[in-house]
């Protein structure tokens, strides 16, 4: 993995790069940041098929994460569910060996996307989260589909073999904004040192990024930063995200965490989702991140329309019997039955160039809820929704190229302020 920095803002610390991905010798990708993880479920990305996945503006959606923990949960409940009663549950775990998944050639070839770049990260931002009253000093706790599951550093470096994704975070014990002071020293001792364990265990050519926690402590967040700064690392994982922090703090913790970062290497965060929270991590210095947003929006019914290259300002800051509230509409309401348009006129992704809002419209309404409809709503929601996100991030870039981020970002804030709890 290669990554360079190519442009700053003209203040502060926003930055477009360049990150290449050319572990693997079928894969020779180069992404440009900020960029937006896709999030997968079972290796691919959510209600999208591999052969829509093409659909998508590329190169930038050619990076996905992924859980390892997840993954083999979901595969777990997948053999589980598929197995008989009478073949009994050892061979259903024998479908989750990591001997056989290293064995097909890791992810890329047991999915078939040589062509797509995987980021492996501790937790899975939608159902895998940290359970930090479980985590010992032996490990960390998850929720999982599978229930909760205690998991060391050698098992986790175990599935990072034998997945072989490009890149990935070592194990982390994050904590929520609210522990104590001796919880969150605690789970910054132990993110070091299971470093220390991932670095050593570390078999595969991917390139790693070391986790860096703290919660809400600007002291501990420095301290970790430090120390994992130490480390021979490719690039940093910033974790303990979206589990309480106040966004008003937020920006003081992310200060304190860059202050000690080297500025050559990339960072990738876990837990800013919403618009102003991606926003507010580029002015940061972050360059990657997850995309459970656009995941929950789409599980909503929504689409996002909020203009992309201008940003104006509404009064309006309730959605409207029209089902918008300027920065995105609500494809279930009774106004859009018999509308013909696309999602977003100007959009050209897969769903608004083949159907109309009418047609997403009767999906989500159908009384029959049938698995097939519901399976089809989300897929052309989610492919507008990605498209859209996706070309959001490609804005961005292009305002801090131009010099024009802080504007773009204030103008971006000031539109949607009355709307930041409406999603």
């Amino acid at each position: 993995m290669k990554f360079a920095v190519k442009a700053w803002s003209k203040s502060g610390r926003a930055r477009v790069g360049s990150l290449q991905l050319g572990s693997c010798p079928h894969l020779s990708i180069e992404i440009e940041t900020p960029a937006l993880l896709l999030t997968t479920r079972k290796g691919l990305p959510v209600f999208i098929s591999p052969d829509l996945l093409p659909s998508l503006p590329s190169p930038d959606s050619h990076l996905l994460q992924f859980s390892p923990l997840h993954l083999y949960a979901e595969f777990f409940m997948l053999y589980l569910s598929e197995s008989s009663f009478a073949m009994g549950f050892a061979c259903s775990m024998e479908g989750l060996s990591t001997k056989t998944i290293s064995n097909i050639g890791g992810l890329h070839q047991m999915l078939g996307l040589q062509e797509y770049g995987f980021a492996a990260v501790p937790r899975d931002s939608i159902v895998c989260l940290p359970e930090h009253e479980s985590s010992n000093k032996m490990g960390a706790s998850f929720e999982t589909p599978s229930g909760r599951r205690l998991i060391k550093p050698v098992e986790y470096m175990e599935m990072i073999s034998s997945m072989k994704p490009n890149l990935y975070a070592t194990l982390a014990d994050e904590v929520p904004a609210w522990v104590s002071e001796k919880r969150n020293k605690a789970s910054v001792d132990r993110t070091v040192r299971w470093l220390d364990d991932c670095l050593k265990l570390s078999t595969t050519g991917g390139a790693v990024f070391g986790s860096i926690v703290g919660g809400s402590s600007v002291e501990e967040r420095e301290r970790c930063a430090q120390e994992v700064a130490r480390r021979n690392v490719s690039g940093y994982w910033i974790g303990g995200f979206g589990l309480g922090e106040s966004m008003d703090k937020r920006s003081a913790i992310l200060n304190a965490v860059m202050d000690n970062l080297p500025e050559e290497k990339p960072r990738q965060i876990c837990g800013l989702g919403l618009p102003e929270e991606v926003l507010q991590g580029i002015a940061a210095g972050i360059d990657l991140f997850d995309s459970t947003y656009i995941y929950h929006l789409t599980l909503g019914g929504f689409a996002l329309t909020f203009p992309l290259d201008r940003i104006q300002s509404s009064s309006d800051s309730q959605l409207s019997d029209k089902g918008s509230d300027n920065t995105k509409i609500n494809l279930k309401a009774t106004v859009y039955r018999k509308d013909t348009s696309p999602v977003v006129d100007s959009c050209n992704c897969y769903t608004c160039l083949n159907h109309t809002k009418a047609y997403i419209n009767h999906l989500l309404n159908v009384h029959e809820m049938l698995a097939q409809i519901l399976l089809e709503m989300y897929v052309f929601a989610l492919i507008h929704n990605t498209h859209h996100y996706l070309a959001f991030f490609s804005s961005i870039r292009e305002a801090i190229r131009d010099g024009k981020f802080e504007q773009f970002r204030q103008k971006f804030i000031d539109s949607r302020r009355d709307h930041l709890f409406v999603t």
